[in-house]
């Protein structure tokens, strides 16, 4: 009689603890040291001759395979750590971004992305033992210290602390992931804390959502000044980081717009051109009938 070990394809994730998100030395632990896995310097200026930053982008991959929301997060921050550290031309930032989401992979996914299917993603212009090789190159610069921490793991002990409707909470979350993760995607905000990124992210997840309908202490106003207040931040440095993340996401959304315009043109050119094929005579012999 043979086994099987039939595991489901679906993740099922841990409840979260919120004996952890309610103690306050464990967001004082995360305040403390968030600064050690911050880039030191805007190294587009002072390191990087060849690399711009637009080339940072990498989140379709993580979007098609459903990575875990911490892993581009995670994975951006070892890149600009990795690039203030150590000048490289572009022909190998797609080799460097591979790795840097596979070793964030392995640290937050419970099926990590594989070393053949990250080569696949760039149609085979890197090789796996290339991959590997560098893995060790990345590994050695950071000098194995992997468990940065990223403005995600802020988002809930700041959710915990605010009186958002416990229906409302999930959503807020949710939109509070995608505006992080929005902000990996920009260089300008790639200095700044963790802690103020995630508090940006919620505020402008709670505004967008209109809660302060719902609780005058959920004002914009009001808001920012409790969000400073549990991330030690200064109010007016939030605020700015707000409206930073604000501006980010509106680009993102014309982006998209555009990109959805542009896409329903070429389609629509086609249709016209396989219809005019279809009705334009190949043969004489159609054009004598």
């Amino acid at each position: 009689m043979e086994l099987y070990c039939l595991e489901p394809d679906f993740t099922v994730k841990a409840q979260l603890d919120p004996n952890i998100f309610l103690d306050e030395r464990v967001l004082q632990s995360l305040l403390t040291i968030e600064d050690r896995y911050v880039p030191q310097c805007s190294y587009f200026q002072r390191v990087q001759k060849d690399i711009q930053p637009y080339m940072r982008r990498m989140i379709a991959v993580c979007e098609e395979e459903k990575c875990n929301e911490d892993v581009f997060p995670l994975a951006i921050n070892y890149l600009d750590r990795f690039l203030a550290m150590m000048s490289t031309t572009k022909s190998y930032l797609q080799l460097l971004g591979s790795v840097c989401m596979f070793l964030s992979s392995k640290l937050k996914d419970s099926r990590p992305l594989s070393a053949e299917k990250l080569c696949m993603y760039t149609d085979n212009s890197i090789t796996t033992r290339e991959l590997l090789d560098w893995e060790l190159v990345v590994l050695g610069k950071l000098k194995w210290n992997m468990a940065s921490v990223i403005p995600n793991d802020f988002i809930d002990h700041i959710l915990h602390r605010l009186p958002i409707p416990k229906d409302k909470l999930q959503m807020v979350r949710k939109h509070s992931l995608t505006f992080t993760a929005l902000c990996a995607t920009d260089d300008r905000l790639a200095m700044n804390p963790p802690s103020m990124i995630a508090a940006g992210s919620v505020g402008a997840a709670v505004c967008g959502l209109h809660l302060d309908h719902t609780d005058p202490r959920l004002s914009r106003d009001n808001l920012t000044d409790l969000l400073a207040k549990i991330t030690n931040t200064e109010v007016d440095c939030l605020r700015a980081c707000q409206e930073q993340i604000e501006r980010v996401l509106a680009t993102s959304l014309q982006q998209g717009q555009q990109f959805r315009q542009e896409t329903g043109v070429r389609a629509g050119n086609k249709a016209r051109e396989q219809q005019d094929q279809s009705s334009t005579p190949t043969d004489v012999r159609d054009v004598n009938l």
